[in-house]
């Protein structure tokens, strides 16, 4: 009876030590991306460190915003590939790009293009995002046109490799205006979705006078990527709103989310430590 009485107090004791070790235990690791430029200068002073540190808060991947000449921050596509991989963490996209080429530049501007994607490819990337637009595609709505018609091949070439192409806003695409047609607008209008998807930034679009939401209203399954960016890091202005967007992100189409920080009240690697803390607590993403 007494070893009975011992095996009931041990087992309900257990049940007890196993019960607020689950209440009080860390919310488990979501899927949240990073954008190197978060951490540009830590990047350039030690890439190694810095993708451990990133892997150690418990990012998934990155996008990259180093990019060139067929190189990660210097290293050969396998070479950034396997620093990601032994810290937990995989490339799925990147910042990058050439805008419109000059007349007679041509084939010039898509032998570029054949080596930036092949290298993309490479490293296991499923995205590539030119992240701007050249101050001559703000001239005319014809040299608009013209950008339109280039990411529309470039979409097609990423496509050929099994990767997205897409473009990422600032403010002004959303304040400029040509011939009555607001500049995001006509862009998102006159390329092709089969060729040509769109990561929102989620501050830009608002420090642009525009609403996200109404945008995936009226082009609803475009904005494949969100960036998710603040002021600073993530949730300490009290400006911004994620909620409703990431509940209507099957509306938008988006597929990953990845977090930007720009402006610091810490290191940059603190910052982005608080903003990876933000959306893995946050109850609406995933």
């Amino acid at each position: 009876m007494k070893l009975r009485n011992i095996f009931l107090t041990l087992t309900a004791f257990v049940l007890i030590a196993m019960s607020f070790s689950f209440c009080t235990s860390t919310p488990p690791k979501k899927e949240i991306g990073i954008q190197l430029w978060s951490v540009r200068d830590d990047m350039g002073k030690d890439a190694t460190a810095t993708i451990a540190k990133l892997g150690e808060i418990g990012y998934a991947y990155v996008e990259a915003a180093g990019y060139n000449n067929g190189k990660f921050y210097g290293m050969e596509p396998a070479a950034f590939k396997a620093l990601l991989e032994q810290n937990g963490m995989e490339m799925r996209g990147s910042h990058t790009g050439i805008d419109l080429p000059k007349e007679g530049e041509w084939d010039k501007a898509m032998e570029w293009w054949k080596e930036c994607i092949a290298a993309h490819k490479a490293v296991g990337a499923e995205w590539i995002v030119k992240p701007s637009m050249g101050g001559n595609s703000y001239r005319s709505l014809d040299t608009l046109q013209m950008y339109c018609d280039y990411y529309n091949k470039v979409g097609e070439m990423c496509n050929e490799a099994g990767i997205r192409f897409g473009y990422h806003n600032h403010a002004h695409e959303f304040e400029v205006e040509l011939d009555g047609n607001i500049f995001y607008d006509y862009l998102v209008q006159n390329t092709d979705p089969d060729k040509v998807m769109f990561e929102l930034d989620l501050y830009w679009i608002q420090e642009g006078g525009k609403n996200a939401l109404d945008y995936f209203e009226k082009y609803p399954g475009r904005f494949e990527l969100y960036h998710v960016k603040d002021v600073e890091e993530l949730g300490a202005s009290g400006k911004m709103d994620f909620k409703p967007i990431f509940e209507a992100a099957d509306k938008a189409g988006m597929k990953n989310y990845v977090v930007e920080v720009e402006r610091y009240n810490f290191e940059p690697l603190v910052s982005v430590q608080k903003s990876y803390e933000f959306l893995n607590n946050a109850e609406y993403t995933k």
